[in-house]
């Protein structure tokens, strides 16, 4: 058994962005950055931010496109993804995100920071919204592995 499960609340650091596939499927991709404060050993306060790469399929995509913008809040949850390609000079690069399957908007338009903070409806102070599963990403019930095909 294992699980692959990532809760997210932060800040957009910019503007969605929607795209779709050659199909017609809408892909949503943004940033979401998490802050964690602490006080150190001195008392002066510390902080670290982390930046998460989002994406989004399917209506949800188009959701968020449309209700999230630069410095909104976010709640989401989802799942680790990893992926590969070759840049332009051959050498293989990795991009790990999260693939998020709920979201849930978090406060009114007038939460958001900057231009594009009228994005959202300040009639619906939250909005929550669920991806349905698409084909690209369902989880293979498939176990005719062995241990040997275990990585680590």
């Amino acid at each position: 058994m294992s699980v692959n499960k990532v809760i997210l609340l932060g800040r957009l650091g910019q503007d969605p962005e929607l795209k779709y596939t050659p199909g017609g499927s809408a892909v949503c991709n943004f940033s979401l950055a998490t802050t964690e404060a602490w006080t150190d050993k001195q008392g002066q306060k510390q902080e670290k931010t982390e930046w998460h790469r989002v994406v989004v399929w399917g209506k949800l995509a188009e959701l968020c496109n449309q209700y999230l913008a630069k410095g909104r809040q976010a709640f989401l949850e989802g799942r680790l993804q990893t992926r590969s390609w070759d840049d332009k000079d051959g050498n293989k690069k990795y991009t790990t995100e999260i693939l998020a399957s709920t979201v849930q908007f978090i406060g009114g338009a007038s939460a958001g920071a900057g231009a594009g903070a009228d994005r959202g409806n300040s009639q619906v102070d939250t909005s929550y919204a669920q991806a349905a599963p698409t084909p690209e990403y369902q989880i293979s019930s498939d176990t005719s592995f062995a241990a040997d095909d275990i990585p680590f």
